[in-house]
């Protein structure tokens, strides 16, 4: 694509009520004295045409001429010097030029998987040297618009500085929506969008210089209309289940899923698909998948890739496919992988994956997993990799948490994570979702569906530099990558991201605990444990999430020292309080009830030296008498969402850790064994309670 003369973007962008100087354009510079004789001086003249996308690298651009005289000069000046370089323009823009302020960029590209992407930052030569911009997906909202200035470290520039009078950010703000709406009326037909510099002052903004990478036109939409969720309830409970590629001679994946549906005693039809035998396993076969018969709504396909598509088209009359099998676009076999979709299509049944692992849910008898499956819960996992899943799984449920429905989604040729989401929004058994996620194939759509989720969503991303180095003709383009926009995305959509797997985990655990409660969003959090070094550490850790630790008001001090606190350690947050084998195991409970009886705190959070237990004592009974009190002051808290650091766990004789995270996860309290986990787990539930309320605000 090709980009617009300067001019022309500027009338365009002009329709949707952003500022830009007056000016005209003339073929030549011995035409740019009659076009500027109506306009005030001083004048700006550049250069546009072919090989003129950055006009100030190539001379294109004269600020300060005093006439319209002087103007035409600078444009024959302008011209000679072009020509020295090889460039012919297709003509001149003199224009008036802006009075001086503060410099912003405000851009867009049009990615390809989340579509629309707007960007606003510092502009000018600070663009490049600074990088101090923000991104949303567009549309964006007012708020949206006002959060992405204010999220710039060069935010003070805009309220006045040194001095200098503050801007007009009401008119800036504008300008983002403008923008925002300008470029989704564009549709598929461009590639990069970019105001640069927009000159902010005290009485208005007003775009200097314009840049549009493709053409203009009315192809575009404000919001596509809502998708509805497909029906994927035999997906995750199938009334039977049939298995393509075990033998009868060596054992492969086939045999394992067999044997991994019969160990979690799978209670409807289970069959093997072979093409000369009548079992294997001791599960009966039939021919082909078009003989499975009318109760099986899920076939598992584990054949080499290039047979794939020919098994899929017997499957007509299965309403869910799922290929194991890898070796198509992920190994660089995009052509197999689009044969294996067109055999869906044909055979009209719904494909899930290729190269993923299936499905995972304990109440509909779905399983991908060696060993007897635990019980049903309440957190879902959408993800593209099946072994992530798996461990997420096993070692989630390690921890005691319980899930109601995983999907593996592979590649995602057919069915994405977008879909699955819409169908998770309206299932009554899931209360918290996680994703692993690495290409989501229909970014916007993914989007769309996590700002309607309405329930608790936490999102690991892999290869989140994938599109880092594409190449870009604009600033805004080179600053634009996957890795900016997933935290882009998350902040809209409200959801969190995570970096790491046991984050994932721990944050779907405090979901599923914690998501429910009425507690606000607010940052305010009470840190309460042994260890005066620990509580260092900890405000530390809990500051650099974000979170905030007040001070104790005098009546709540006052109340500690009444249960004998104080003595020997200040009554400051973090709380210094005896904890140990020889301690009172209430004194948490007493202390916590007095403090939020003087002022409330939404998340306690109170931390243990498991290793002390055992060093200065011989029994579990006390640590497990203090578990017990913990979960008691959640009972009589219901409004705060108290959390458990049960630090240096490994200390524990084998059985105690389990012991403790049993009792807690009864009470509701989710159990981390370090500060830096529970403050992500904890950032993310305040996170998700204060979009709640502003949702329901």
């Amino acid at each position: 694509m090709t980009p617009l003369p300067e001019h022309v973007v500027k009338t365009w962008i002009s329709g949707f009520g952003i500022g830009v100087p007056r000016g005209a354009t003339a073929p030549d510079p011995g035409s740019v004295e009659t076009s500027a004789a109506g306009l005030t001086p001083p004048l700006v003249v550049k250069a546009y045409g072919p090989g003129l996308l950055h006009k100030s690298d190539a001379g294109a651009v004269r600020l300060g001429l005093g006439s319209a005289r002087a103007a035409a000069g600078a444009a024959a000046a302008m011209l000679a010097s072009l020509d020295a370089q090889g460039i012919v323009p297709d003509g001149f823009l003199v224009e008036e030029q802006a009075a001086p302020g503060v410099e912003m960029i405000v851009g867009a590209v049009r990615d390809p998987a989340f579509g629309p992407v707007l960007l606003a930052g510092l502009g000018g030569v600070w663009t490049e040297v600074l990088r101090d911009t923000a991104l949303r997906l567009a549309p964006i909202t007012e708020d949206d618009a006002r959060a992405m200035l204010a999220g710039l470290r060069g935010a003070a520039l805009l309220d006045g500085f040194r001095g200098g009078p503050a801007v007009d950010r009401d008119a800036l703000v504008k300008v983002l929506l403008a923008v925002s709406e300008a470029v989704a009326s564009l549709g598929g037909d461009w590639t990069e969008f970019e105001l640069n510099p927009v000159i902010c002052g005290p009485d208005g903004v007003t775009a200097v210089d314009a840049r549009l990478i493709g053409s203009i036109g009315a192809n575009g939409t404000t919001g596509a209309a809502p998708v509805p969720a497909a029906p994927f309830d035999r997906l995750f409970a199938p009334r039977g289940v049939a298995v393509v590629g075990a033998s009868t001679r060596r054992p492969n994946f086939g045999n394992m899923f067999l044997g991994f549906y019969r160990a979690a005693g799978f209670k409807g039809r289970l069959v093997a698909v072979h093409p000369t035998t009548a079992e294997i396993d001791g599960v009966p076969c039939v021919p082909s998948l078009a003989e499975a018969g009318p109760d099986v709504d899920y076939a598992l396909v584990a054949v080499p890739a290039a047979q794939c598509p020919d098994v899929v088209r017997q499957a007509r009359g299965v309403p869910f496919v799922q290929v194991m099998s890898g070796g198509f676009r992920e190994m660089g076999q995009p052509e197999l992988e689009e044969e294996l979709l067109a055999a869906a299509r044909e055979a009209g049944v719904r494909l899930l994956g290729p190269n993923c692992m299936g499905v995972y849910s304990p109440a509909g008898g779905q399983t991908f997993i060696g060993g007897e499956p635990g019980g049903p819960g309440r957190i879902a996992v959408v993800s593209q990799s099946g072994g992530l899943a798996g461990e997420v799984i096993k070692v989630g449920e390690r921890r005691g948490l319980a899930f109601s429905k995983v999907a593996t989604v592979g590649n995602s040729a057919d069915v994405t994570p977008a879909e699955l989401l819409r169908y998770l929004a309206s299932d009554p058994d899931t209360r918290a979702v996680g994703l692993y996620l690495e290409d989501p194939r229909d970014g916007r759509g993914l989007f769309e569906a996590l700002r309607g989720l309405g329930k608790p969503a936490v999102a690991l991303i892999g290869g989140r530099s994938a599109q880092g180095g594409r190449a870009a003709a604009s600033h805004t383009g080179g600053m634009v990558s996957d890795s900016r926009i997933w935290p882009a995305l998350a902040e809209q959509a409200g959801i969190s991201l995570v970096t790491s797997q046991d984050d994932l985990i721990g944050v779907l655990d405090l979901f599923d605990l914690h998501g429910a409660r009425t507690a606000p969003g607010t940052p305010e959090i009470l840190v309460i444990g042994p260890s005066g070094g620990a509580s260092v550490l900890a405000a530390d850790v809990f500051d650099a999430a974000g979170l905030r630790l007040d001070a104790l008001p005098e009546a709540a001090r006052e109340a500690l020292r009444g249960l004998g606190l104080g003595a020997g350690s200040s009554l400051a947050n973090p709380l210094e309080i005896p904890v140990g084998p020889r301690g009172n195991p209430d004194l948490v409970r007493h202390a916590v009830a007095a403090i939020l009886a003087e002022g409330a705190f939404a998340d306690v959070i109170a931390h243990v030296n498991v290793q002390s237990f055992f060093t200065f004592g011989d029994s579990a009974d006390p640590l497990l008498a203090y578990t017990r009190s913990v979960g008691a002051l959640q009972a009589e808290t219901p409004g705060t969402r108290i959390t458990l650091v049960v630090r240096n766990a490994e200390c524990a004789p084998p059985g105690v850790e389990d012991a403790v995270r049993e009792i807690a996860r009864a009470a509701g309290v989710p159990v981390y064994r370090s500060m830096e986990a529970a403050a992500v787990a904890v950032a993310a539930g305040k996170r998700y309670a204060a979009r709640s309320v502003d949702g329901a605000a």
